[in-house]
């Protein structure tokens, strides 16, 4: 248990100003601070003040905003929590907007991982869910990741792979995947049509952090009885690329 005398008391009130802001507070005098946080008036006025001072509040005599750089404090430690725990409530959001599950992954070695999804209905015979593993040369979302790494770093991964092929569809030459892979890389995404099972499409982008590393994939899968291959990038495309800008932001 935290002993009070380890706690700096100026901060916790600094912190208990900060949270008497929101949607339904954005602008509030230092009466109004005083009021929600029970500090005296005096104690308010320095504690927004010195948020002023800093550049984390707006003032116009009368009433303070928070700024923009408030933001950096959540930032910080939103960067620092796992991958699926922060892409979740993106997959969730993403997936309502387009009305198709939506997928996040990794590489590991010749397979993509599933890390987060969030399903609108089942569309493979499978069941996928976080720890899933599919392989990673027919998949879109393994393309994408694939097409992140350097083309003789992605030949080796090929090299490794078992191409049995899984459906009709599905590429096993190992020229015409790396041809694939080479499409992804140029043209930022990936399409694949019943390679991984009959009657199944999927879309993927992916994931970059703040400095510009590919650290994930992104996808979307539907039923391919309506519409030719490239119609789902003219319907869902623009759904993707808005989320991947999102993580983008939040994923140092």
């Amino acid at each position: 248990m935290l002993n009070k005398t380890d706690m700096i008391a100026s901060l916790a009130k600094g912190l208990r100003v900060l949270e008497c802001f929101g949607a339904e507070h954005p602008r509030l005098s230092i009466a109004d601070v005083a009021t929600a946080t029970g500090l005296d008036r005096a104690t308010a006025r320095r504690c927004l003040l010195t948020l002023h001072g800093l550049g984390y509040a707006d003032y116009d005599g009368k009433f303070f905003t928070l700024t923009p750089r408030v933001l950096r404090l959540g930032m910080g430690a939103l960067a620092a929590l796992p991958l699926p725990q922060i892409v979740q409530p993106w997959l969730d959001q993403l997936s309502e907007q387009i009305g198709q599950s939506v997928s996040v992954s990794i590489l590991d070695e010749t397979e993509i991982v599933y890390v987060a999804r969030a399903a609108q209905r089942r569309v493979m015979s499978i069941g996928l869910m976080p720890g899933s593993r599919l392989p990673a040369h027919c998949t879109s979302m393994g393309r994408v990741l694939l097409a992140a790494m350097d083309e003789d770093a992605a030949r080796d991964v090929i090299d490794a792979s078992d191409l049995t092929p899984r459906t009709p569809h599905s590429l096993s030459d190992p020229a015409d995947i790396m041809a694939a892979i080479a499409k992804t890389r140029a043209q930022g995404y990936a399409v694949n049509d019943q390679e991984v099972e009959l009657g199944l499409r999927s879309l993927a982008v992916p994931v970059f952090d703040a400095h510009g590393k590919v650290v994930a994939a992104l996808n979307t899968g539907m039923s391919a009885v309506h519409g030719e291959p490239d119609s789902i990038v003219h319907t869902y495309l623009p759904a993707l690329l808005k989320t991947q800008e999102g993580l983008r932001r939040v994923l140092n």
